[in-house]
């Protein structure tokens, strides 16, 4: 089974994403915030990781993760509330992997995500 962890500071986007990934047959685990995920992190890699961009320490949790053993292989999506050019540069240069867009919701997360929990 894959691990997927969820970095938001909201309770409620942290528990239906981990409903939604829980029955695509993720691992799912949640931190509320940057210095949370980073010790998870170090303790454990999740081959999935998604970081709200409104987040304090969203970038260098991004790039502290990539600096990891193994963490170059780390699908991180960096979530946005919308398609802000410099946003998403900035978290394409700290380096993730892709965007989400936010509020998430099952169809958008099985959309994402669906084939991967099944190909794995």
């Amino acid at each position: 089974m894959q691990r997927f962890m969820i970095t938001d500071n909201s309770d409620i986007v942290r528990k239906v994403g981990k409903r939604i990934l829980s029955e695509l047959d993720f691992l799912v685990s949640e931190a509320s915030n940057a210095g949370e995920a980073l010790q998870r992190c170090q303790a454990e890699l999740p081959e999935y990781l998604i970081v709200d961009s409104g987040m304090e320490g969203a970038l260098d949790l991004i790039a502290a993760v990539r600096a990891m053993e193994g963490g170059k292989e780390v699908k991180i999506y960096y979530c946005v509330v919308e398609a802000d050019l410099k946003k998403l540069m900035a978290g394409k240069r700290a380096g993730a992997t892709d965007f989400l867009l936010k509020p998430f919701d099952r169809k958008i997360l099985t959309a994402v995500f669906g084939n991967r929990a099944i190909a794995a």
